[in-house]
């Protein structure tokens, strides 16, 4: 491993005034927006020099306006971020953080995500990610066709040379929690079952990732990594394309708990777990731990 296949999440609230950490997740800080210098240079110290940004707005709305507004706070810190530094910018693009409701789009009167009329918000978004500095942009909500709409919307925006990082194989998962937590994006009623994959199913992975490849993603996802290696190994295996895993929130929060209550030693776990997705077949790895990790391999 190397440290430059890692990308560390980073969240900014725009409600804060100062660092907050979640009890959930134990050395996950929560920006407020400002100083971009410090947290850039803190980051690329470790030797990390990509990271996947995500924003908690001031106010929520049932269009979750805030995320494709021009001002909006993932839109602020990535200016901020690329004028202070030559960090690498991925910007997450859903619209849970920023719905009243939670759910990744808009919905109908009986609380369906409408499909085809989020696609023209997660376009919007895309556009405005762009125009604000991001480097790739990751659209993550999994609704149908989403990659080729912000593919259609960057190109037209003159936004060409942007790649896209799909989340292509994003599971339905227990291991979100700690995530919704800090972002403050967990649903107001009912699940996300009904547009993210059905954990057993490994056959509508591949397809996911065959339509994201299809629609012009230029780096693919699998979401979670850690209990989804399986399927991580297929896609090394079977796409021409970068790969991305995500070791996601609670895999994190998990291995810092055993930890904390010393049931294991965190430091060798934290490696086991990332070399085994480095093993499966990723050449991106998305992880809390990309500080620790780094620093360990620098």
């Amino acid at each position: 491993m190397h440290p430059d296949e890692f990308v560390l999440p980073i969240f900014f609230d725009e409600k804060l005034s100062e660092v907050k950490i979640n009890d959930s997740m134990p050395g996950v800080r929560t920006f407020p927006l400002g100083g971009y210098d410090g947290i850039a240079s803190g980051i690329q110290s470790s030797g990390v020099n990509s990271v996947l940004v995500f924003g908690v707005p001031a106010e929520k709305d049932s269009q979750g306006s805030g995320a494709y507004a021009a001002d909006g706070v993932v839109q602020k810190a990535i200016c901020g971020i690329k004028e202070n530094s030559d960090i690498l910018v991925i910007a997450d693009l859903c619209l849970c953080e920023y719905t009243d409701h939670g759910h990744c789009g808009i919905l109908d009167k009986s609380g369906w995500v409408k499909n085809d009329e989020t696609l023209e918000l997660y376009a919007k978004t895309a556009v405005s990610q762009a125009a604000a500095g991001a480097d790739i942009i990751a659209p993550s909500g999994m609704m149908d066709g989403q990659i080729s709409a912000v593919r259609t919307a960057l190109d037209d925006a003159g936004f060409k040379e942007i790649p896209i990082m799909a989340y292509s194989a994003k599971f339905y998962s227990a291991y979100y929690g700690p995530f919704r937590d800090v972002a403050c994006s967990a649903p107001g009623h009912g699940d996300r079952a009904g547009y993210q994959m059905p954990c057993g199913n490994r056959k509508e992975a591949i397809r996911e990732i065959e339509l994201d490849t299809e629609e012009g993603a230029d780096i693919i996802m699998v979401k979670p990594a850690g209990p989804y290696l399986d399927i991580v190994r297929d896609a090394a295996e079977m796409f021409d394309l970068p790969l991305a895993a995500y070791q996601v929130s609670g895999e994190y929060a998990m291995i810092k708990a055993a930890a904390r209550n010393g049931w294991i030693d965190e430091g060798r776990a934290m490696m086991e777990s990332l070399l085994g997705i480095k093993r499966a077949g990723a050449d991106i790895i998305i992880t809390y731990f990309a500080e620790e990790a780094a620093r360990k391999l620098i």
